[in-house]
């Protein structure tokens, strides 16, 4: 029984497993059109019943489907924790735990299955090789993150230091200050909060100079981690040819 439930569940090269793939990607694709047509503001009460009554439905079906995969699977820890399995995890469970926070959205994440489904070999590659350009790149990004929050911390302290007997209502901490810090070292800048003596206007443009270096690095991090995960599977594909 279990090896039968194992090949409709995992296997989609046969008949009911394509079946039940597709099936599944229809209803995550039917259940995101659902909720956003669930956030307009002018719905009838009809609608929304029946938007209410397709979510349980949905949810249902998620959950057996979850637990299935569970069931099949030869190492359930390992599916619980890997990508997959925390993605369809995350597509039932704030239905259950009824938070403030409707994460719903976060199903958009499981059409990633279709990959699978649909046998598209040069997108798993192309994740194989992000696999790959994470662990080049991970202790440059952990590094970077550190001198990233050196850089907030230095920014919402000397911002402080110019603009808090100016503006005390929007300066009034060190920790009220890290939004401007933040906003202004990633060169977003909203607007909302900005400097208005001298001394904090020529801060600014220093902490926007180095905020210039922070919005690149991982940029280019990635890219040059990416290149040389190339280089790799291009070393092993000969290797093996």
């Amino acid at each position: 029984m279990k090896e039968k439930i194992r090949k409709i569940v995992e296997d989609n090269t046969t008949r009911k497993g394509k079946i039940f793939d597709y099936f599944i990607q229809f209803l995550i694709l039917a259940s995101l059109i659902a909720f956003t047509v669930e956030t307009l503001p002018d719905n009838s009460k009809k609608t929304i019943d029946f938007l209410a009554t397709f979510e349980i439905i949905c949810v249902s079906i998620f959950t057996l489907e979850y637990i299935l995969r569970i069931y099949v699977a030869k190492k359930p820890l390992k599916y619980i924790f890997s990508f997959y399995g925390l993605i369809d995890f995350l597509a039932i469970f704030p239905f259950y735990l009824r938070t403030a926070y409707d994460l719903r959205a976060l199903r958009a994440f499981r059409v990633f299955r279709i990959f699978r489904t649909l046998k598209l070999v040069r997108y798993n590659k192309a994740m194989k090789r992000f696999h790959i350009a994470k662990g080049i790149v991970k202790e440059e990004m952990v590094l970077f993150l550190i001198v990233t929050a050196i850089f907030i911390f230095l920014a919402s302290a000397g911002i402080y230091y110019f603009e808090n007997e100016a503006q005390p209502e929007l300066f009034s901490s060190v920790i009220h200050s890290g939004w401007w810090a933040v906003v202004t070292l990633t060169t977003v800048g909203y607007g909302d909060v900005y400097p208005i003596t001298v001394g904090g206007k020529i801060f600014t443009f220093f902490i926007l100079l180095i905020g210039v270096g922070i919005v690149t690095i991982p940029a280019g991090l990635v890219a040059s981690a990416l290149s040389k995960a190339r280089e790799i599977e291009k070393e092993k594909l000969n290797k093996n040819n």
